[in-house]
């Protein structure tokens, strides 16, 4: 790369590194793109491209990332929705529950009550992969992790932060159905789909709906699954949304493997994943471990409500 091309680049983040500190600054005042681009001298097309291709994201996209981190932290500070909304610098709820449905697939009421009104069914059950924790609501399976080693503390833990404000309670009648219907081996015959309750921004939803799609014993790379939801490049992004998922083995996240083949950064650990494919690929005439592109096949394992 020529010194030309490295001082240019030099140049270009040092535009887009002023325009970020200026759009943190006044997010408050929901400046426009003319007003943002103002801010470094640029023509509002040009600093467009310009921050995309530095960002990832258009600078309003970014400027509603911080302005949706701020209501977030407005309402964890028990502010009500209409101080949030003008604090935030929008024009009215309506925007406020725009951002929120559009970037956390929640309304601002159910962020701020965290499942406040939720009442979650949950028991310890051995597995084919060890014991894990699997948690029930009336609108469907809302967790499933595997514990490491016997810290079923720790595996609680967990779960209360995926839900902090609801009510827990130990029901492993209630909940071994689902285990005992999910780890069926061969697959049970019930066709009924399981429901999932699934908090999550919608991106990471989108990456999850994804996912269900993905035939037993069918493997595909984070590459695979971001241009699979028209975002090639978003591909650490499907990483960070895989490695959050809330439900093990059923929102099939051991079947998304590096491009260069390996198997590692396993949530519930790469040894366990390996088990798990191996065990598929046993269960599966035919089994096929070579990637293969991301394709829909028809109706999900799950819904997701």
């Amino acid at each position: 790369m020529s010194n030309q091309s490295l001082a240019q680049q030099s140049v270009d983040y040092y535009r887009v590194e002023q325009a970020i500190r200026f759009v943190e600054t006044n997010f408050q005042n929901q400046p426009s793109l003319d007003e943002i681009a103002a801010s470094v001298y640029l023509s509002k097309y040009h600093f467009h491209r310009l921050f995309k291709r530095w960002a990832g994201i258009g600078p309003v996209r970014f400027m509603q990332f911080l302005t949706l981190d701020y209501a977030k932290q407005r309402l964890a500070e028990s502010r009500t929705l209409l101080d949030t909304t003008f604090d935030a610098g929008l024009s009215g709820p309506s925007r406020l529950h725009d951002l929120f449905v559009t970037f956390e697939a929640m309304t601002p009421g159910e962020f701020k009550r965290l499942g406040a009104d939720l009442a979650i069914a949950y028991g310890f059950h051995p597995t084919p992969f060890g014991l894990c924790l699997a948690a029930t609501t009336e609108r469907g399976i809302c967790y499933l992790g595997f514990v490491d080693g016997d810290n079923r503390s720790a595996a609680l833990h967990l779960l209360r932060q995926q839900w902090p404000k609801a009510s827990l309670s130990e029901n492993r009648t209630g909940t071994r159905p689902v285990v005992r219907r999910l780890f069926a081996a061969p697959p049970s015959p019930d066709g009924r789909p399981f429901h999932l309750l699934l908090q999550g921004t919608n991106f990471q939803v989108n990456v999850w709906r994804a996912l269900l799609t993905l035939p037993r014993s069918l493997v595909v790379s984070y590459e695979d699954v971001a241009a699979y939801l028209g975002n090639p490049r978003a591909y650490r992004a499907v990483a960070g949304a895989v490695a959050v998922n809330p439900v093990a083995f059923l929102i099939p996240c051991h079947r998304v493997i590096a491009k260069s083949g390996s198997i590692h950064r396993y949530r519930w650990g790469a040894p366990r994943k390996k088990a798990i494919l191996g065990w598929e690929a046993a269960g599966t005439e035919g089994g096929n471990h070579a990637s293969s592109p991301l394709m829909p096949v028809g109706e999900s394992a799950a819904t997701a409500d």
